[in-house]
């Protein structure tokens, strides 16, 4: 099995292009946080630990994390790869995660990294606003408290993994399309 991670800022595109990416390779789409709500939903044990910790308004520590993603892993095993889309994000996870690949004898593949300057995601974060049902999508300083959280946490990630596997950094301006081509042209 393959594992390839996208990764970028919140409303970069990434959720996007795991679905035309989904198609063409034929991959399972993994989204941590839509993989959290349903675990949450369906009161798995799992579920009902990141419940515990999201009421209190606390970050879902990264050993509960990285168990989430050895059970995902074990559920994907026979197929021809996945897509992580929304993990890594901090440094501490990204060794989490190698470190459980290398356990099951699995490699990631590449990363994916679409950039997209921060004036940019702020007009796709109201776009998004308009057509989303999401509560959360809704609120503008929870769009920008989501940049500050990337920008701090998860951009030094992406750098760390630079020294660990191979980056590919995308431009993520344009339309979907061009976005796609230039990811579609590396693989």
């Amino acid at each position: 099995m393959e594992i390839l991670i996208i990764t970028g800022p919140p409303y970069s595109g990434k959720g996007t292009q795991c679905d035309v990416l989904k198609e063409l390779l034929n991959f399972e789409h993994i989204s941590t946080g839509d993989r959290c709500r349903e675990e949450k939903k369906n009161k798995t044990e799992i579920g009902k630990i990141i419940a515990e910790y999201e009421e209190k308004g606390d970050l879902v520590p990264d050993a509960i994390i990285k168990n989430l993603f050895d059970k995902i892993l074990e559920e994907n095993k026979t197929k021809p790869g996945i897509i992580l889309d929304g993990y890594p994000r901090t440094k501490p996870q990204v060794d989490d995660l190698i470190a459980l690949v290398e356990s099951k004898n699995m490699a990631i593949g590449k990363v994916l990294n679409i950039d997209v300057p921060k004036a940019e995601l702020l007009i796709r974060a109201k776009k998004r606003a308009e057509t989303s049902d999401r509560k959360d999508d809704k609120d503008p300083q929870i769009h920008l408290k989501r940049i500050e959280i990337f920008e701090a946490s998860t951009r030094p990630a992406i750098e760390y993994m630079k020294s660990k596997m191979k980056v590919l950094t995308f431009d993520g301006l344009g339309t979907i399309d061009e976005i796609t081509e230039r990811i579609k042209a590396s693989l």
